[in-house]
């Protein structure tokens, strides 16, 4: 399946994409594209409220938030992004499920290359409509989603170990 069709896949069932990816087996190469692919998309997403930004304050610059913001999605997260998804790895394996890290490096990264389009939608909103409650509940609706994604590809990447209910 294509990308496109894998993401809205996850949204009818986060399960299904995350099966077929750790199936796979450990493809670190797969896995740092995906993540690099999220980043870009979010740096994308946010682009619409640093222009805003700009043109409200423009003592800061939209090249300088820009380039900032450039260089924490594309250096700074994925380096938060491995950090996370061996922390999860740890609780999951401390909880008693079994699997590997990579298996949690491909959910973690997944969840966020499938948030993706509710991230652009969000971004748009808050051009539009600046810090608004509207804004608030649709990013913790995403929020939301995320958590989603992230708890059901887990439950497919750490099956329970033999013997445990």
């Amino acid at each position: 399946m294509s990308v496109t069709a894998e993401i809205l896949a996850t949204w009818r069932d986060p399960a299904g994409p995350v099966r077929r990816l750790v199936a796979n087996g450990p493809r670190e190469d797969r896995a740092l594209v995906i993540l690099i692919g999220a980043c870009i998309l979010l740096y994308v997403a946010r682009l619409p409220m640093l222009a805003r930004q700009a043109r409200l304050d423009p003592t800061v610059p939209l090249d300088a938030s820009m380039g900032i913001t450039l260089f924490v999605m594309l250096f700074v997260m994925p380096l938060l992004a491995y950090a996370l998804a061996f922390l999860i790895h740890l609780i999951v394996r401390a909880l008693g499920r079994t699997g590997t890290a990579s298996g949690a490096r491909m959910v973690l990264f997944w969840a966020f290359l499938a948030i993706t389009p509710a991230a652009l939608a969000q971004g748009l909103l808050e051009a539009l409509l600046g810090p608004s409650a509207v804004v608030r509940i649709f990013g913790v609706a995403v929020f939301g989603f995320f958590l989603w994604f992230v708890g059901r590809g887990l439950s497919v990447a750490y099956p329970r170990a033999e013997g445990v209910k």
